[in-house]
């Protein structure tokens, strides 16, 4: 099996998140200013997330769980061709489900739209319009269900460019529909829609093609289910809640907010830039972590295991603390600078920082579940991370119908949030009672790290520059976001340099990735060579 450096493996994950966070930025900020924050945009909202909801529930989430470690072990001890046999045979299985599932979706898809936004039924235009639309958007989870399959192949062989940069295409065609409507005056909310549809064939097209290149190509065959396929589905049925536990909190946010116009897009767009540091740091995190501790555990290196998890975690900390300061302080600049304009008006832009500050409270935890699962994950545990995540759904639940008639779309934000603080929770002490220990760099760091955010805050809270008002002054405001987000990046780091939070262990993981990476590459060299030298 390829050895790789989890470092580089996230980093080149992480680098392609961002790419096409960038991208999606400037996706979202085309749509709020077609189509603002009103009926368009929440028809589109529901559109999107409903393919996009199954798919991370059924595919990303509860597949990666299940199907990484048995690929990994099966590629380890008996070859690639051991693994390409496993993966065709789930590949049947999971094709044939897909058909079925989506012919089923699309006969019942007004009861799936009212499960989703049930206050749409208030407006029958409205509801009416996002059936049609989710109709057109909903075979997009086929083909994503089919990209993870075959992302998670490569991943596991330790290939992850390909597969982490196909997000990116879908913000290329979605932006390229954008502006063709633009240019020719056709619906945007439409050309959108049909955009989703086509971006799933592009994006599964490349990994396919990234699998066969890679000597790992399958074909199709009869589905059976073989004693491989049962124990994935076994693993992966609990996996669906457990690795799915931001996308239930999704739903049930989005079905509350659906009766309140407008909520679903200001949580939309306030979501999409909480999900830039949880993309870049938690999920490029965690997909690299997955197979590396799977491979140590199965040598028995129990210490590197933990080592690897605890520097994960601290390296998670690091980043996401800061990043939820941040827009937790400044989310009503944030949302001015990167929406406010056209359709979205000032009331979206408070409505949606407000939604911002409840998301941005729980950040940390949402990149914590995302570095801790893989350490249940690696050991074929899909059980207990599905009871921690029931947990934080029925909390989910319980605060907003609570607080909602009260507080509105906040209180959906602020019950994401708390209900990812008690996932978290709740797994780090089932870890510390079965033989997880946080070392002692880990505990420093991360009070390294919470003094220095705490500086930063004050820093940006008693900021001397007020920002512009409203919007008469837009390239001022910009220049105001700019320089205060250098300045407290500059002095978080400086911070965190003199209080240890990038630690000896820190900087020695990154330096023996590094080595790891080197050797990597020496090995597919010379194994390259190799295949040369058969060949002649």
């Amino acid at each position: 099996m390829k050895r790789f450096s989890i470092i580089r493996a996230a980093a080149t994950t992480g680098a392609a998140t961002l790419m096409s966070r960038i991208l999606g930025f400037l996706r979202d900020v085309m749509i709020a200013a077609s189509l603002g924050a009103g009926p368009l945009a929440d028809i589109f909202v529901v559109a999107f997330r409903l393919p996009n909801l199954f798919r991370r529930l059924f595919a990303e989430g509860a597949f990666n769980a299940a199907f990484v470690p048995i690929f990994a072990k099966r590629m380890e001890a008996e070859g690639v061709d051991a693994a390409r046999k496993l993966s065709a045979e789930i590949l049947a299985v999971l094709l044939v489900g897909l058909i079925i599932f989506t012919l089923l979706a699309e006969w019942y898809m007004p009861h799936l739209v009212h499960a989703l936004a049930g206050g749409f039924k208030a407006t029958p235009e409205k509801f009416d319009l996002a059936v049609t639309y989710s109709r057109i958007t909903f075979p997009y989870l086929v083909f994503m269900s089919l990209l993870s399959l075959y992302s998670a192949m490569l991943n596991a062989s330790g290939r992850f460019a390909v597969a982490a940069f196909a997000p990116v295409l879908l913000n290329i065609v979605l932006i390229g529909a954008l502006v063709l409507a633009a240019m020719t005056g056709r619906d945007s909310l439409a050309s959108l829609i049909w955009g989703i549809a086509i971006a799933g064939g592009v994006q599964f097209l490349m990994v396919w093609f990234a699998v066969k290149q890679a000597g790992l190509g399958i074909g199709l065959q009869r589905p059976r289910l073989t004693e491989d396929v049962k124990r994935v589905l076994t693993l992966g049925l609990p996996g669906v809640l457990a690795a799915g536990v931001g996308q239930i909190n999704l739903l049930v946010g989005t079905n509350i907010a659906s009766a309140q116009d407008g909520a679903a897009s200001w949580l939309y767009y306030a979501d999409r830039l909480y999900q830039l540091p949880l993309g870049v740091i938690g999920i490029a995190l965690s997909v690299a972590l997955l197979p590396d501790l799977s491979r140590r555990l199965r040598a028995g290196d129990e210490a590197g295991a933990r080592h690897s998890q605890n520097r994960s975690l601290q390296i998670a900390l690091l980043f996401s603390i800061p990043c939820a300061v941040g827009l937790y302080l400044m989310a009503d600049t944030v949302m001015a600078v990167l929406f406010q304009r056209g359709a979205f008006t000032a009331a979206d832009t408070s409505a949606s920082g407000v939604a911002l500050m409840g998301f941005a409270f729980g950040l940390p935890a949402f990149v914590g579940i995302k570095v801790m699962q893989p350490s249940f994950f690696a050991r074929e545990d899909t059980f207990y991370p599905f009871v921690y995540g029931a947990l934080g759904v029925v909390a989910n639940i319980a605060i907003s119908l609570t607080f909602f008639p009260v507080f509105g779309h906040l209180a959906i934000a602020v019950a994401t949030s708390v209900a990812g603080w008690l996932t978290l929770v709740t797994m780090s002490v089932h870890l510390l009672i079965n033989g997880w220990r946080p070392d002692k760099a880990l505990v420093i760091g991360t009070l390294a790290i919470l003094f220095s955010a705490a500086l930063m805050a004050l820093a940006l809270n008693y900021s001397p520059f007020a920002p512009p008002e409203g919007s008469a002054h837009p390239a001022s405001l910009v220049v105001w976001l700019a320089g205060h987000i250098l300045a407290a990046i500059a002095l978080f780091l400086l911070s965190s340099l003199l209080t240890g939070a990038f630690g000896k262990d820190v900087l020695s993981y990154f330096k023996s990735s590094a080595r790891a990476a080197r050797l990597a590459k020496s090995d597919a060299l010379r194994d390259k060579a190799d295949e040369n030298e058969g060949g002649n």
